[in-house]
């Protein structure tokens, strides 16, 4: 391992549908969203590798991410649905993250911005822009416990979409 020992990767879902009236929570992905997805997918497989644990908001567009991200991914990590993650702020974002057992070394998070994006800029000590299927990858040393503010490494952040991270 390098001087990082852990990995947590943000994913903020991709593209939703507005077109309906449904609730929030609800409104599943967009024909876009359906697109970018698997491309995030093939991006963490060949990029980033394993993954040991990915969290996932309950929100359907987080969870029709997940399962479109989750089939480039082989073998797919466990996944814990956490309704904490829906419409979370960077610090409730943070505080489930260091709760995360030190055993797991590479976690992958799917929730909604704004908490994503301020989540990747409060670890990473800079701004971080993330639009849907936006992806921020930081190394982390040490315990998941001790995270905190500029504490994280920025590896890389963007879209696969059109491979336009750095």
């Amino acid at each position: 391992m390098t001087t990082t020992d852990r990995t947590l990767v943000l994913l903020r879902h991709a593209k939703s549908d507005w077109s309906g009236s449904l609730p929030d929570v609800e409104r599943p992905l967009a024909e876009r969203g359906q697109a970018q997805a698997p491309l995030a997918g093939r991006w963490l497989a060949t990029d980033v590798g394993p993954l040991d644990l990915a969290i996932v908001s309950p929100a359907q567009r987080a969870r029709e991410t997940w399962e479109l991200v989750s089939a480039e991914l082989v073998p797919a990590p466990p996944v814990r649905f956490e309704d904490r993650v829906y419409a979370a702020s960077a610090d409730r974002l943070l505080e489930i993250v260091r709760e995360v057992p030190d055993d797991v070394h590479t976690v992958l998070l799917v929730g909604h911005n704004p908490g994503m994006e301020e989540l990747a800029s409060l670890l990473a000590g800079e701004d971080v822009i993330m639009r849907t299927a936006g992806i921020a990858v930081l190394g982390v040393a040490g315990p998941w416990s001790e995270l905190d503010a500029a504490s994280a490494e920025l590896r890389a952040a963007g879209r696969a979409e059109g491979r336009d991270l750095s």
